[in-house]
């Protein structure tokens, strides 16, 4: 293994962006943080960023929109819970010493060049809120990874996974791909299909996704390290792009006996 990929010590360098969640992307870490194996994988920092880039209030109304009414208040609940028994990303992280690094953007000069002063190998965006732009991108030696639980370009954009089970999938892909500057577009490196009930609830399948897509980054980050790269360029002929759904489809989705918690 080439000392300019693995580091002095034999150790694949990765770097984490991704949002504040206590509910669903915390399962991810919560698999990987458990499951990575320390030997070969260095977690060199992690940023942890606010989810949606917007005023609360504006995303309260998104959910209510979404979840209505009663679901939302349950949210609401889960997430007083989590804020009651202390658990965030940023705690698990900081309890796993992974070092946190604050910011206003991923984009800024300052959190670039904190970045890069830590040599990653890889960084890896895990529902990072921000578009990642060219400078960042060429900051880790071996590029940016996205996961993104859809099938690409099919499912290119926001709740891939809604979207999935809307259109009768009868699973729901896991996909691993390098970033490029258009979102959702870079090379596939490994995908991991999720299996959907014919009435299954949303709020199962994001965590199982979640947990799933944990375990595949495991395995393409140690295909890197052993320097075997599979690289699947994406069809943007079939591209399609998805937006954050309507009260509409949420009536279909209930219609075809899915339930969102």
């Amino acid at each position: 293994m080439p000392e300019d990929i693995v580091g002095v010590h034999g150790k694949l360098r990765v770097f984490f962006i991704t949002e504040e969640d206590p509910l669903y992307v915390i399962r991810f870490f919560d698999t990987f943080f458990g499951e990575y194996p320390c030997d070969a994988f260095k977690i060199c920092g992690i940023a942890v960023d606010r989810a949606f880039h917007e005023p609360i209030a504006k995303t309260l109304v998104r959910l209510r929109r979404f979840y209505g009414i009663w679901s939302t208040f349950r949210l609401g609940l889960r997430f007083l819970g989590a804020r009651l028994h202390r658990r965030s990303i940023k705690s698990l992280a900081a309890s796993s010493g992974v070092h946190l690094i604050a910011t206003p953007s991923v984009n800024g000069p300052d959190f670039i060049r904190r970045v890069r002063g830590l040599a990653p190998a890889v960084i890896v965006s895990v529902a990072a809120p921000e578009i990642f732009k060219s400078e960042l991108l060429r900051v880790p030696r071996l590029g940016c990874i996205n996961i993104h639980s859809g099938r690409l370009p099919t499912y290119r954009g926001m709740m891939p996974t809604f979207w999935q089970m809307l259109r009768g999938e009868q699973t729901v892909t896991i996909t691993a791909h390098l970033m490029a500057e258009r979102l959702d577009a870079g090379d596939v490196l490994a995908t991991q299909p999720f299996a959907v009930a014919q009435h299954d609830s949303l709020d199962r399948v994001i965590k199982g996704t979640k947990c799933e897509g944990a375990r595949l980054l495991i395995r393409v980050l140690n295909d890197l390290r052993a320097g075997y790269v599979s690289r699947a360029p994406l069809d943007m002929t079939q591209a399609n792009y998805f937006s954050f759904p309507t009260l509409a489809d949420v009536v279909k989705f209930h219609q075809l006996g899915h339930r969102l918690l």
